[in-house]
C-alpha cells in the first residue's frame, strides 16, 4: 500500500467515500475521526502520513485543530479538504501549518492526484484557492506585514512567500518546513528573489522591503 491516511469529517458518507476513494488508488486508510478532538487523538495514536481535515465538525473544528493535530503528529502532512473557500480559512490554515487546502468540489481524481503530491513532499491548493492566495500576495495581504506592491509585482507568489518569512527572521530549513519545500528550494528561490530585486544578501533585500513599506 501507498501513504497510510487518517480520515476527519463529521459525515459518514463523505467519510466513507473518502475512503473508498483512497484505498482504490493505493492509499492505506488507517483511521476515521468525526471531529477535532478525535482526529488529535488518532493522529497522535496512528501517526500517519497524511490527515485528511474537514474544516467544519462539532466540537473541535478542523482550523482549531490544527495546530493541536501537529503538535500531535509533527511528521503528518495535514491537507484541508473543505467547502469553504473564503480567504480568512485558507490563510489560517496555512499559518497553522496546513500542507493543503483543497476544495470538496474537486473530481476524485484530481483530490487523488493532490494527495499524491503531498505525500511526495508537494503543497496542494485547489485552482480556485491557488489563484486566490496568489492575488493575496500581489495585493501584499498574505501574511501581517505584507508586501507592497512596487516589490510584489518583481516576484513569483512563491518567492514573496520567502521574502515574507524571511522578514520573520526564518533560517532556510525553517522556511523549508513552513512551506513544504527542500532546502535546495528555498535557496532556489532567495537566489532568485536577490536577483529580481538587484541585491546581493539577504539583508539587503529586506532593506528593500522595509523602504518600500516606508
Amino acid at each position: 500500500m501507498g501513504a497510510t491516511v487518517l480520515i476527519a469529517d463529521d459525515h459518514p458518507l463523505t467519510r466513507d467515500a473518502l475512503a473508498a476513494l483512497l484505498e482504490g488508488n493505493d492509499f492505506d486508510v488507517v483511521g476515521l475521526a468525526a471531529n477535532g478532538h478525535e482526529a488529535i487523538t488518532r493522529a497522535g495514536e496512528l501517526a500517519p502520513d497524511l490527515v485528511l481535515l474537514d474544516l467544519s465538525m462539532p466540537d473541535l473544528d478542523g482550523l482549531a485543530a490544527l495546530p493541536e493535530l501537529k503538535a500531535a503528529a509533527p511528521e503528518s502532512a495535514v491537507v484541508v479538504l473543505t467547502a469553504s473557500g473564503t480567504e480568512d480559512n485558507l490563510l489560517a490554515a496555512i499559518r497553522a501549518g496546513a500542507a493543503g487546502y483543497l476544495l470538496k468540489t474537486e473530481p476524485p481524481e484530481r483530490l487523488v492526484e493532490f494527495l499524491r503530491g503531498v505525500a511526495r513532499g508537494e503543497a496542494a491548493l485547489s485552482g480556485a484557492v491557488a489563484a486566490s492566495l496568489l492575488e493575496r500576495v500581489r495585493e501584499g495581504k498574505q501574511l501581517d506585514g505584507g508586501i507592497p506592491d512596487a516589490v510584489a509585482q518583481l516576484l513569483s507568489a512563491r518567492e514573496a512567500e520567502v521574502l515574507l518569512l524571511l522578514d520573520e527572521h526564518l533560517a532556510t530549513d525553517q522556511i523549508a518546513q513552513r512551506l513544504f519545500i527542500s532546502e535546495h528550494t528555498v535557496r532556489s528561490h532567495v537566489k532568485s528573489l536577490l536577483h529580481k530585486l538587484g541585491v546581493s544578501s539577504r539583508r539587503d533585500a529586506l532593506e528593500v522591503l522595509a523602504h518600500a513599506r516606508a
